[in-house]
This record gives structure tokens, sequence and C-alpha cells, in this order.
């Protein structure tokens, strides 16, 4: 039986040989592949060319800290990776079924069977399944977007938290500098016997209250620099001067602002490739129903006295009686909808919340250019007259550290202020989902 074997085994692949060159690769795998138009290449994530670092003493402006974040944070990193699955997957889904070869040695006639079945996929499932992949893959890069949004929110929150920290350690200093200055004065009138002890030991204490604010001052300010330099990708203990001052403040109508919201939000975007990548599973759950076939092709031998070599040819398709994958289709129809009215809620939703952050935000904005404009102006007024006051001899310690007292609630108001302006815009850039202009 070997050797029969061994005889065999040249004449049946030059059988099979000859039978795959006759049927045309179309019959063989049972439909057209996809050509160019048909399978458009996944659209390409812009590059980004990367933000070195700025040289030791140059100032970082808002604007390179959101383009540095693009190629130093970890975050967005993370989520690019996403691609290269996503790119993967659609190999996966081109991938064609695989033949199945057979061999048969029965007792009765014909002794040898040697086989070959061929399945093949109706009803255009392997082009629904790269539509799939690929409606993910523009699925990926919308969430991308949406990860870079919210990371360009971190960082302008950051940023100028950091800004306000920093000036609020330089009015506590400030303030610690005028309060050396009082106690100084008193402890000169004290001396010449101008003023009593009790002065002194008041500007000794409210020059003691100043330092200790201004040591947590400034502790917050180097704990807003490393949250920042994190970010940003830099050392921790980098110390880069930042240049973009709390005056940079874009004024965005309401109205300006929606309209923004409802052309660009990444949260919209990503809903939006999410219906169509659930189209495109609709439309693959629909190819399923149509069942498949598998062609058979078998030689036999050893069949005497009838023949010696003969052949015969089979077709086997799928009857759709217990599973007819119409269950599928309601699956993905009902996740269409439910995608569909989610879509309508966000929008309502980010519709709210613009309207809202934008009045805020410039509620924010007429409060801070007040304190800058009016209010600071006049507090440093009655600063600079009341220490001269006090060195005149006109007016008490009391006055004095009454004076500092207020000026230094002012100042720190203002701050409060302007930190409160930073994160309306900060939440107005989030519920837009789109970058300030």
């Amino acid at each position: 039986m070997l050797d029969g074997l061994r005889s065999l085994m040249p004449r049946r692949l030059s059988f099979l040989v000859l039978l795959m060159s006759i049927l045309p690769a179309s019959a063989l795998w049972g439909q057209t592949p996809p050509g160019p138009a048909q399978m458009p290449g996944p659209p390409a994530i812009p590059i980004v060319p990367p933000q070195t670092p700025p040289a030791s003493g140059e100032p970082l402006t808002l604007d390179a800290a959101f383009a540095r974040v693009l190629t130093a944070n970890p975050t967005i990193a993370a989520a690019r990776l996403r691609r290269a699955i996503n790119l993967a997957a659609i190999g996966v889904a081109a991938e064609r079924p695989n033949p199945e070869a057979h061999v048969e040695f029965e007792r009765e006639t014909p002794k040898q069977d040697f086989g070959l079945a061929m399945p093949i996929e109706l009803g255009g499932k392997r082009g629904r399944r790269i539509d799939v992949a690929q409606a993910a893959v523009a699925t990926s890069e919308a969430e991308l977007a949406q990860t870079i949004i919210e990371v360009r929110s971190q960082v302008r929150k950051a940023y100028f938290t950091r800004v306000v920290a920093e000036a609020r350690y330089a009015v506590q200093d400030e303030l610690r500098q005028f309060a050396l200055r009082a106690r100084d004065a008193a402890q000169a009138r004290f001396d010449v016997g101008s003023a009593p002890r009790l002065e002194l030991l008041q500007a000794q204490l409210a020059l003691a209250e100043t330092e200790n604010e201004a040591a947590s001052a400034q502790a917050a300010a180097q704990a807003a620099r490393i949250s920042l330099n994190a970010l940003l990708g830099f050392p921790l203990d980098s110390n880069i001067p930042l240049s973009t001052a709390l005056d940079a403040t874009p004024g965005l109508a309401a109205a300006v602002a929606l309209t923004r919201a409802q052309a660009s939000n990444a949260e919209l975007a990503v809903l939006d490739r999410q219906i169509a990548e659930q189209r495109a599973k609709l439309a693959l759950a629909q190819a399923m129903r149509t069942p498949d076939v598998t062609r058979d092709v078998t030689f036999t031998r050893d069949s005497e006295p009838e023949f010696m070599y003969g052949w015969r040819v089979a077709a086997a398709a799928t009857i759709p009686v217990f599973a007819s994958h119409r269950a599928g289709v309601r699956v993905e129809e009902a996740t269409l909808v439910q995608l569909t009215a989610q879509r309508g809620a966000v929008l309502a939703r980010i519709t709210g919340e613009v309207t809202s952050a934008s009045l805020v935000a410039e509620a924010q904005r007429t409060s801070y250019l007040r304190y800058r404009d009016e209010i600071l102006p006049q507090a440093q007024d009655v600063e600079r007259m009341a220490e001269d006051s006090y060195r005149l001899g006109q007016t008490g310690i009391a006055a004095l550290l009454q004076a500092l007292q207020q000026t230094r609630e002012v100042r720190l108001r203002s701050l409060q202020t302007a930190q409160e302006l930073q994160d309306a815009l900060t939440e107005l850039e989030r519920a837009i989902g789109a970058p300030l202009p």
C-alpha cells in the first residue's frame, strides 16, 4: 500500500494543481477582493515634530507648553499606541478562510480518497469586516483627539496655577518685606522713646505671620511647578520661567463658544465615529445572515474492477434553521439607536455646559480686570500712605498694621479671582471640547 501511495502522490498533486489553475480565483474565494476604492486607507494622524525643552533661562509660553505636551506627555503617547493595534486589526479582518485537505483509506471501493474543501464566504462578509476595522481606526483617532483636548485642559490649569502660585508667593514676600520695614520703624521709634513697646511687639507679631504665610506660599509654588513639569515631561526639579501672564485671557462670547463646540467638540466627534463604526457592524451582521458554501473536490483511487482512478465534486451549504443571525442584527440595530440617542443627549449637555461656562468665564474676567485696573492701584496707594504716615509719626502701629492687613487681603483676593478666571477658562475649554482661540 505504501508503494502505491508513493506512486499516487505526484499524480494527485498534478491533478490538484490543474484544478486550481482552471478555476478562477474569484470562484475559489467566493468574492472579489476589494480594490483601492473599496478599501480606503485609514486617515493618517498628523506627525508633530518633536519639541525640545527650552534652553536654560528661556521662558516657556502657554503655546509652547501646548506644543510640547503633544510629544512629551505619557498619556498622549500611550493613546497613540492604540492606532497600531487597530491597524493590525484591519489585517485580521482581511484574512480569508483556509482550505481543508482530507485523506481517506477505506475497506470498500474506492479504497483511497484525496480531497480539498474550500470554504467560500458569501454576502460580502470579508469586505464588511474590513469596513468595521477601518471604522475602528477612525474611532481611535477621534478618541486620541479627545485625550489631547483633556490633557490640554490639564496643562492650561497647571500652567496658570503655577503662575498664580508664584504671584501669590511674590505678594507674600513683598508683604513680608513691608512688615520687616514696619518692624524696623517700630524698633527705631521705640529706641528713641517715641513709641511704646506694645507697638514693637505688634510689629514683630505681624512680621512673624507674614514670614509664615510666605513660606507656605513658596511651598505651594514649588508644588505647582512640579505638577506642570510632570505634565510636560520635564525633570521634576526643573525651574523654567513662564512668560504668559494672567492678562492673556481670551474673551469668548457664548454664541461663538457654542458654535465652536457644535462644530469641533471632541466628544461629539468620538460619538460620530462610533455611530459610523456601528453602522459598519450592522452591515456585517446583515451579511452574516447569508449562508456560506463549501466546495469539495475529491480524487479517488483503487475501485477495481470498475475503475482505477476517479473523482467527485461536492458542495455543502449551511441551512439557517436554528441560527439565522437575526438576533445579531437586532442587537446591532438597538446599539445604533442607543448611540444616536446618546449623541443627542451629549449635544444637549454640551450646549448647557458651554453656555454656563462662557457666562462664568466672562464674569470672572470682568472681576479680574476690575481688580487689576481699579482696586489694586488704590490698595497700593493706601499702603504707601499708611507707611509714610507711620514714619512721620502721624499714626500709630495699629493703623499701619490694619492697612497692611487690608492690602494683603485685597492682593490675595485679586489672585484668587485670577485663579478662578483661569479655572473658568479651563472649564470652558473642556466644555467646548476644542482649543480656545
